[in-house]
């Protein structure tokens, strides 16, 4: 099951307008790890140099979706290599605030077990490292929440897809920037995966900044969920209403 929050963002943001995946210009830098993750996934044989292992079908190969355009700067989620990204994923788990919610605060090898699972999996959940204008500054979950133990808590339907955000940066957080980005990524999600007709999320009830910035991202308050280690806010960002909210 993904981890028990879904926001560490402290703060809301008017809804961006319009959020289109574009024909960048790309910082040199940025473009050269692109080509690195291109040859890393393009084998799938699974492993350090292979992940993720599995073939992406479950979520429409999310390593295929590119970058997006946010009022924030342009944002690109790659699926996580853990050989590379382990230790600055870690250090985000270990921050007091994230802890509390994410509870994966220890050594290096808490979090290479957390995301290991995921990507020795089936690819029911793809944990990705989120680059806002070349520079990794959130970590994400994208899972199929209809497939997920948390089905079993909420009237799940087929393709319901859920989101968990981590933004790293303490400097990120308290101004906006957590509502701009999971609009963004739910129009990601919905745009890529046509059978999807509802993004979810189930922050804890008690963390006001996450469901605040859920609710300025368009998404809206469904019902309260009893999960095994919280009571969460069941948030649903449905495709019929994407125009209205």
């Amino acid at each position: 099951m993904p981890p028990t929050d879904a926001s560490t963002d402290t703060g809301t943001a008017p809804a961006p307008s319009n959020e289109d995946t574009l024909d960048l210009r790309l910082p040199d830098e940025f473009l050269a790890r692109l080509a690195e993750d291109t040859d890393a996934f393009g084998g799938g044989n699974g492993g350090e140099q292979g992940e993720p292992s599995a073939n992406g079908e479950l979520l429409d190969h999310l390593a295929d979706w590119g970058p997006v355009v946010t009022p924030a700067g342009t944002l690109h989620l790659l699926p996580v290599r853990v050989e590379r990204e382990l230790p600055l994923i870690s250090r985000w788990m270990n921050d007091s605030t994230v802890a509390s919610y994410w509870k994966l605060a220890g050594p290096e090898a808490v979090t290479a077990e957390h995301l290991r699972t995921q990507l020795d999996g089936d690819g029911r959940s793809v944990p990705c490292l989120g680059l806002l204008d070349g520079t990794p500054m959130s970590y994400w979950e994208i899972y199929r929440a209809d497939l997920d133990p948390i089905a079993r808590h909420y009237p799940a339907r087929p393709h319901d897809t859920g989101i968990h955000l981590l933004i790293g940066p303490v400097a990120d957080r308290g101004r906006g920037l957590g509502s701009t980005l999971l609009r963004t990524v739910a129009e990601l999600v919905l745009d890529k995966r046509p059978s999807c007709a509802r993004v979810i999320a189930e922050p804890d009830l008690h963390n006001f900044p996450s469901v605040s910035a859920f609710l300025s991202a368009g998404f809206r308050f469904s019902a309260e969920v009893d999960l095994p280690d919280k009571r969460a806010a069941l948030m649903v960002r449905d495709r019929l209403l994407r125009d209205l909210m």
